[in-house]
């Protein structure tokens, strides 16, 4: 299997605690995560060990990415290992402190990837298709994480 990596990132003017909170709070992520469902199908949530279900698309053009939390480090980075048949791999989210310009509390959310390309070398061939749409998808998400944040930082 090909193995390719893309990170993604957003600066975000509002606390790395007001952030974290946002992005693991799995069953709200479909409310900014662009045509995605998450639902946590075992544990908590909040643990190693736990595990997660994304549906991303529309009806029967869905894909379903089911994880299982690997690392966590709360408020700083949350670890998954994807485990379906076909999205593998790891993610990561994590939440980087940063002070504005005028030295208010804000974060950097860098959302990480390292996907196991299905498909074998057809997967290897289409990703420079797929990344740039993949990659725009993820930014919007990010634009509205941040909105979200921002909005309730307030």
């Amino acid at each position: 299997m090909a193995r390719r990596e893309i990170t993604v990132s957003v600066d975000v003017d509002a606390p790395v605690e007001t952030v974290w909170a946002e992005v693991t709070d799995w069953e709200s992520q479909g409310e900014w995560m662009l045509g995605t469902r998450v639902r946590v199908t075992k544990g908590d949530g909040t643990s190693i060990g736990s595990e997660l279900a994304a549906t991303t698309g529309a009806g029967p053009l869905g894909v379903t990415d089911t994880m299982e939390i690997v690392g966590w480090d709360p408020p700083h980075r949350a670890t998954v290992r994807h485990t379906g048949r076909v999205v593998r791999g790891s993610g990561v989210f994590s939440v980087v402190e940063r002070r504005t310009p005028d030295g208010r509390e804000a974060s950097t959310f860098v959302w990480g990837e390292q996907l196991d390309l299905p498909l074998g070398v057809l997967g290897a061939l289409g990703w420079p298709l797929v990344k740039p749409a993949f990659a725009w998808g993820v930014q919007r998400s990010l634009d509205e994480l941040a909105r979200r944040c921002e909005r309730s930082a307030r």
